[in-house]
């Protein structure tokens, strides 16, 4: 995937479940947290949409014009493929949620939605891409550019996505924006809310930049009188081998199930 930082590998791992009476049998059901990297089927980022967007309509930019830009940020494109990201970027945002039969037939045989957020904030503008995603499905359910200054607006969009499906929201998953938190909190009240957890690793894992200065601040630890330290009880290191794996994102490994681990059925 191509991205303004780089060629990221996502490796997505798609599941297929072959249980007799679920509604998603023999349907390929693909990691949550994909859509907030990149679209169904596309090579570029959305944080590429957005920018080819954002130079186009607030900067006025020609194609050509779009295309040198991003060369010079080294980001491979093409011409060609500008042009058709541009398309995609209006075909986002002429998606609208009064389309309720479109909504309906996306969402309504699985008779539950996981919806997905990203806001992409392009270096231009101050214009903010934000796209909403069903997770079981892949479809894009709707997808916004608003100026910071009304980003409250996203409450009475969310309240109008609610109204428009016929069946629930059980979940949200978004990289924890302050306006994505203050919507799913107003318009979707109890909803699970799960906070994206490789965003941060994926920050953690890049180098800072040559010009960035690093400041560190000693605090001097005033001296205490040594105490007993309590054992920690039997088997708590196991478990924190366990919690470990789960926090790095993999799979419960063989060697983990002597100790307890078990897969938790999700209750959606």
């Amino acid at each position: 995937m191509v991205t303004l930082n780089g060629v990221v590998a996502l490796k997505v791992q798609v599941r297929v479940c072959h249980r007799e009476g679920c509604p998603l049998r023999l349907k390929a059901i693909r990691a949550e947290e994909e859509g907030l990297w990149v679209l169904p089927e596309h090579e570029f980022g959305l944080d590429v949409i957005a920018l080819i967007g954002a130079l186009r309509y607030q900067e006025q930019r020609s194609v050509p014009s779009i295309h040198a830009a991003l060369r010079a940020r080294d980001v491979p494109i093409s011409e060609r493929s500008v042009t058709n990201l541009l398309d995609r970027y209006d075909e986002l945002l002429a998606l609208r949620l009064s389309d309720c039969l479109r909504l309906k037939a996306v969402t309504q045989k699985l008779g539950r939605v996981v919806l997905s957020m990203s806001a992409l904030r392009p270096e231009v503008g101050n214009q903010v891409l934000w796209v909403a995603r069903e997770c079981l499905s892949s479809e894009v359910l709707g997808a916004w550019s608003l100026p910071e200054h009304r980003e409250e607006e996203l409450v009475p969009r969310f309240q109008e996505m609610s109204r428009s499906l016929d069946v629930p929201v059980v979940g949200v998953v978004s990289d924890g924006q302050g306006p994505v938190v203050r919507a799913v909190t107003e318009a979707l009240p109890g909803v699970p809310h799960q906070l994206r957890q490789s965003h941060e690793r994926f920050d953690a894992a890049r180098p800072l930049p040559e010009t960035e200065p690093v400041s560190v601040k000693v605090l001097a630890v005033p001296a205490c009188e040594p105490h007993a330290v309590p054992s920690p009880p039997a088997g708590r290191e196991a478990f924190a081998t366990l919690c470990a794996a789960a926090l790095l994102g993999r799979e419960l490994l063989p060697e983990l199930f002597q100790f307890g681990a078990a897969y938790a059925p999700l209750a959606l």
